[in-house]
């Protein structure tokens, strides 16, 4: 039986420049016909990522159920040999070791792209190098350049055999929560990427926004007295927006990632919907300051069904007349297009609703008073 966890929330986040493009403007997208404030989907997994790295202090994950990304993975290698080899030498072995593997170091010693990596298959590379040290050697160079793909090839195809099946048999996701739930591509060995577990969207606001400029003027401090003007000027780019924002979780398919561990996959799930609520994008928030928490959360465990991202309920943009809440209209309007679609589509399964808006619901779902109630109901409904 298939079992899927969605989360829907409203956040109204004030002035803020939130995620930013190439030009450093907030980013946005049209939707239904109107412009709208965005928050990409890659964004949002960033902050949760780091909400993630968080909990380690508090124990609720141990260092070696996360993952890093990096080009830096010689390094690392290297780094968790400190102590056992010579740093220069085991940095050397470990480009030799991954080579094996078609993973060949860039010119800056660096791999060529982002590895998504769980700590364990870090340790794991380590202790390989440590103990086949004696069999891990560079291919024989020729005085005739091959291209770079064949170039991988010919170093794969010189390594000891038991080295290179004990290399690729590390790179299993290493039980990482983060690749579990988010995935990851290896272009070099794609049997060993993973399909995420989760599905995150990109925010939309629920209304049209209009970008908007600050103008500010920095004045030095130890100028002379009698010397006027500003000394540095500019403009910075935001906007505030109520943000719809949604993501689903395949609960088979996170405890498959974690080969079967489901009290860690239960773990992450609780996690990644805490930090799905209460982690916020960084971006200018020095400047801003918009912290704003959610004031419409739903989460939705169902069976055998497929999910639905409400954000039709927006295609008419939301507009509030004076004194109206916009996050209530949005919530009343998400509520709306909830119960339009279980009438028409029926679903097995139970949502729990936290409104703050004070919204009129409707059959939207049971209402909880805090996200710690919604969560364990959550649980209770995925273990049944």
């Amino acid at each position: 039986m298939k079992t899927l966890i969605e989360i829907h929330a409203l956040q109204n986040f004030a002035p803020s420049n939130l995620n930013r493009d190439d030009t450093g403007a907030p980013k946005d997208a049209m939707f239904g016909g109107t412009r709208r404030a965005r928050v990409s989907s890659q964004c949002s997994k960033r902050a949760v990522r780091q909400f993630f790295g968080e909990k380690v202090g508090e124990g609720v994950f141990g260092a070696d159920e996360l993952a890093v990304r990096t080009k830096r993975l010689y390094q690392a290698v290297a780094d968790a040999l400190a102590g056992k080899r010579d740093s220069a030498e085991a940095l050397a072995k470990a480009e030799i070791a991954l080579s094996y593997v078609k993973l060949k170091a860039a010119d800056s010693g660096k791999t060529q792209y982002l590895l998504f990596l769980g700590q364990r298959e870090i340790t794991g590379l380590a202790d390989t190098v440590h103990e086949c040290w004696d069999d891990i050697v560079a291919a024989v160079e020729t005085d005739v350049e091959k291209p770079k793909g064949k170039a991988k090839k010919a170093a794969a195809n010189s390594a000891p055999k038991d080295v290179q099946a004990r290399i690729e048999s590390i790179f299993n996701g290493g039980k990482a929560v983060d690749v579990a739930l988010f995935g990851r591509m290896l272009a070099d060995m794609p049997e060993k990427n993973q399909n995420a577990a989760c599905q995150v969207a990109h925010a939309i606001s629920t209304h049209a926004v209009e970008r908007e400029f600050d103008f500010y003027t920095a004045v030095d401090d130890l100028k002379p007295e009698d010397t006027a003007g500003a000394d540095m000027m500019g403009t910075v780019e935001f906007n505030s927006a109520c943000y719809y924002r949604y993501a689903a979780i395949d609960w088979e398919k996170l405890v498959e990632n974690l080969q079967g561990d489901t009290e860690l996959a239960m773990r992450g799930l609780r996690t990644f919907l805490q930090g799905f609520v209460v982690a916020e994008p960084t971006g200018k928030q020095n400047t801003f300051a918009a912290h704003n928490p959610p004031e419409f959360v739903a989460i939705s465990v169902c069976h055998n069904a497929a999910p639905r991202n409400y954000a039709n309920a927006f295609e008419v943009a939301i507009r509030a007349k004076t004194g109206e809440s916009l996050t209530r209209k949005s919530a009343e309007a998400l509520c709306a297009k909830a119960c339009d679609l279980q009438t028409a589509y029926p679903r097995n399964g139970k949502t729990f609703v936290l409104d703050l808006s004070k919204a009129e619901l409707g059959d939207c779902g049971e209402v909880v008073k805090s996200l710690d109630d919604a969560l364990n109901m959550m649980q209770v409904a995925v273990e049944e």
